[in-house]
């Protein structure tokens, strides 16, 4: 069977066991395997678990929706874990940078960061909820998520921990959600916001392919601080 064409695939996999498997596909060579496992064929893994070519009864691709797993070049785009509170509010609650442009901060304490937590596991459930962790090698990298869905529209917004700035990830995440809100969850419009000011998060949102709709002068007030807000959109492609 070939299973590459199943590579980065939601699918669902019916083994020779009789049980189900269903998520994201990672192909696995015969190379890899053989030096890694031992094994003597190519096969597929489904987060951590491996199944060889020959336990694969049958194998289809199918249509996930919600905060559905997704792999970019670099990062792993995943669900909460209740686990991730505390490196989230280490990383994230208490830096002030994090919030310095949005005054938003979710994981300020810890048993905030719990509670946020707990609220995006909790909200798996619905129909139009996307709340993903950014996860390199195991490691919380940041956050990305969508909010507000209301006649075609939703918001993103996004966050990356002070240590692993400037290695591209905030775009790649972003990227990859666009294409997934809008190719896979069929909503039209995405947009987001920042401050003028945030000269940073200005450059992510335009490299990701979101433009510059609207600018609301003195639209932010944070703290003491007023900046002009920037409105952005991203619009689903026809042909």
């Amino acid at each position: 069977m070939d299973l590459y064409q199943f590579n980065e695939k939601h699918v669902r996999i019916k083994d020779i066991y009789g049980n189900t498997h269903i998520g994201l596909a990672r192909y696995a060579n015969y190379d890899f395997l053989m030096c890694e496992y031992g094994g003597d064929e190519d096969g597929v893994f489904i987060e951590d678990f491996l199944i060889y070519n020959s336990q694969i009864e049958s194998i289809e691709k199918i249509k996930i929706h919600g905060t559905a797993e997704l792999w970019t070049e670099q990062l792993i785009l995943r669900r909460y874990r209740e686990e991730d509170a505390a490196e989230l509010y280490h990383y994230l609650g208490s830096d002030p940078a994090m919030y310095r442009y949005s005054g938003w901060n979710p994981y300020a304490t810890p048993e905030m960061a719990q509670e946020t937590v707990r609220r995006f596991i909790a909200g798996y459930e619905e129909e139009h909820s996307y709340s993903w962790v950014m996860d390199v090698d195991d490691v919380v990298v940041g956050t990305i998520g969508a909010y507000d869905y209301q006649d075609g529209q939703i918001e993103v917004g996004y966050s990356v921990v002070k240590g692993w700035q400037r290695r591209g990830f905030a775009t790649e995440a972003l990227q990859k959600v666009l294409e997934y809100l809008t190719d896979n969850e069929d909503i039209p419009c995405v947009t987001a916001w920042c401050a003028a000011d945030n000269t940073a998060s200005c450059r992510v949102l335009e490299k990701a392919g979101m433009k510059l709709v609207r600018t609301e002068p003195q639209g932010l007030t944070v703290g003491d601080q007023t900046y002009d807000k920037l409105i952005y959109e991203y619009r689903k492609t026809t042909e």
